[in-house]
């Protein structure tokens, strides 16, 4: 475990939690950001496409401007891959304290405030600031122990020379597959890519249906497997992980079913299967939500839970806040003693503005405890 003790553990290195951080540096907090992916902002660089504007856009009703000016995006529209340009020199000009590729796994308490756990090990923090964003990849519900690798592809030369199994019927898998098919073209590589989806019929749209016919008629090996099921996750002999994939299944009138299967070592392995918001980590860590009934949510639907905050986005963990888009569009707020739903969109603007809340809130309540010490 990390002995040194952060005044402010911050998960998730996107606007959010960079400007957490940025404003921690600027005003004297020591700090950290874990971030999950190889670079921040790492969600905004999966989920926008290439070329996509991003725009310096706010709600109409909101009186403030955005509260940390160097992150915002600039009023004429840009690429996001010139804002994620100036963010990248931004952080290295500030020398901002991130550590990337780090999975977060839970929080615990300790005498002198909390410990956050993750893949590589122990950080000790007196706040946490939770900002990892709402596009959160599904598990890939197997039995075993072998985890998933990848939920999308950020270097397809990994997948030169082996024969690669992209699971999800969608878009997203349709891409990854164009892409992996074209490396491999590329380099005369035969190997073969399997396309696994559990309905019968992949639903893609026509513009990527064409490319894919493209980079097929170019000579991409690929095999549909349709109506197949992920089942077991498993270690071989080696000790390497390993997914079963059911792709035929007979059943007998003696109860003994009969099933033809492929196995495929994990890191050959891509499941492209959606996102899910962070309700799942929430209840882990025993942060308490509201269900939305009738009349009280206008944003979210009836039944939907929504994560209890305070007005300084502190959740009923003490010490423990969320902000930006894991709250989006919308969350239960407790203001004087009432709790209604509050609207809250998922923007740039809005995941900077909850960053300067939070830590004013958090310098506050620092301030007091060291002056009762």
């Amino acid at each position: 475990m990390q002995n040194t003790l952060h005044d402010v553990i911050i998960v998730g290195g996107g606007p959010a939690g960079l400007a957490t951080a940025y404003l921690c540096h600027k005003n004297g907090l020591s700090y950290l950001v874990l971030e999950s992916g190889k670079a921040i902002f790492q969600g905004i660089a999966n989920t926008y496409p290439s070329g996509k504007l991003v725009y310096a856009s706010k709600p109409k009703d909101a009186p403030d401007p955005f509260m940390v000016e160097e992150l915002s995006p600039p009023d004429k529209p840009v690429t996001v891959e010139s804002y994620l340009q100036y963010v990248q020199h931004f952080v290295q000009h500030e020398k901002l304290n991130i550590q990337t590729e780090v999975s977060f796994e839970d929080i615990k308490e300790e005498r002198d405030g909390l410990i956050v756990s993750t893949s590589k090990g122990n950080f000790r923090g007196r706040k946490v600031v939770l900002s990892f964003g709402s596009n959160i990849p599904r598990e890939l519900s197997v039995y075993g122990n072998a985890k998933m690798v990848a939920k999308n592809v950020d270097d397809t030369g990994k997948y030169i020379g082996i024969k690669t199994l992209v699971i999800g019927g969608g878009n997203t898998a349709a891409d990854v597959i164009i892409n992996i098919l074209k490396a491999k073209r590329e380099v005369n590589d035969t190997h073969p890519v399997y396309w696994a989806h559990k309905a019968e019929i992949f639903d893609v749209n026509k513009e990527t249906a064409q490319r894919l016919g493209e980079e097929i008629l170019l000579g991409g090996n690929i095999r549909l497997l349709p109506g197949a099921m992920p089942r077991i996750g498993e270690v071989d002999d080696e000790g390497v992980d390993r997914l079963v994939i059911r792709i035929n299944e007979f059943k007998q009138s003696d109860g003994i079913d009969l099933y033809h299967a492929l196995s495929f070592p994990m890191a050959n392995v891509i499941a492209c299967i959606g996102s899910q918001g962070p309700m799942p980590i929430f209840d882990k860590l025993g942060i308490q939500m509201i269900a939305c009934t009738a009349g009280v949510c206008k944003v979210a639907k009836d039944g939907d839970r929504l994560v209890l905050l305070s007005a300084e986005f502190e959740s009923t963990r003490k010490g423990v806040y969320v902000i930006g888009g894991a709250i989006s569009p919308s969350f239960m707020k407790i203001n004087e003693g009432a709790i209604a739903e509050e609207k809250h969109p998922n923007l740039i603007y809005t995941a900077i503005n909850d960053a300067y809340l939070v830590v004013e809130a958090i310098r506050k309540k620092l301030a007091k405890t060291v002056g009762a010490v």
